[in-house]
């Protein structure tokens, strides 16, 4: 499926957003939905869910407009829906401070979800950086990213990549302020 006329962002402001893009299962299936387009059944056999519960997750991420119907097609008299993204990037709201970030739970359960036997590269990096520093690297990062999803072809099996560079908090505020 072209992406070239999909818009780049879509940006997450609405509660019914949220709760859409909350969900560890409309994660997976928006990442079935990410190269190419797929119907209810292939949906729910990619992610392991009755084509009913199925139905039911990829209603909600269409009325958040995050999916959208591609095509249609009649099979045995019964129109054939195919999904697909409707954008190429999601944009959450800061998560706030003392709660969990959704891109890094759901990247976390699906690392813990992928094959234990598969090739993994896994690693945490405490470094100090200038504030230059950090935001080159930031920069890099991204694109870097940018330069292997340009690159990504549907034929090939699905590759996650998940990066977070931030400052922690404070030792004091992290220990809660006891020494």
């Amino acid at each position: 499926m072209p992406t070239e006329d999909l818009p780049e962002t879509f940006h997450v402001t609405t509660d019914e957003q949220l709760r859409a893009v909350s969900s560890l299962t409309r994660h997976r299936i928006m990442a079935v939905l990410r190269f190419e387009p797929a119907t209810i059944t292939q949906i729910a056999g990619r992610v392991g869910l009755a084509k009913g519960s199925s139905s039911y997750h990829v209603r909600l991420l269409e009325r958040a407009g995050l999916v959208k119907v591609v095509r249609t097609r009649k099979v045995r008299g019964v129109t054939e829906r195919y999904y697909a993204m409707a954008t190429r990037a999601i944009v959450l709201p800061d998560s706030g401070a003392g709660q969990p970030d959704l891109l890094m739970r759901h990247a976390v359960a699906d690392l813990e979800a992928s094959p234990v036997d598969g090739e993994r590269h896994v690693r945490m990096a405490h470094l100090r950086l200038t504030e230059e520093q950090f935001a080159r690297l930031g920069e890099r990062l991204e694109a870097l990213a940018d330069e292997y999803r340009e690159l990504s072809d549907p034929s090939l099996p699905d590759v996650s990549l998940a990066f977070a560079l931030f400052r922690p908090a404070p030792r004091e505020q992290a220990d809660g302020g006891s020494k």
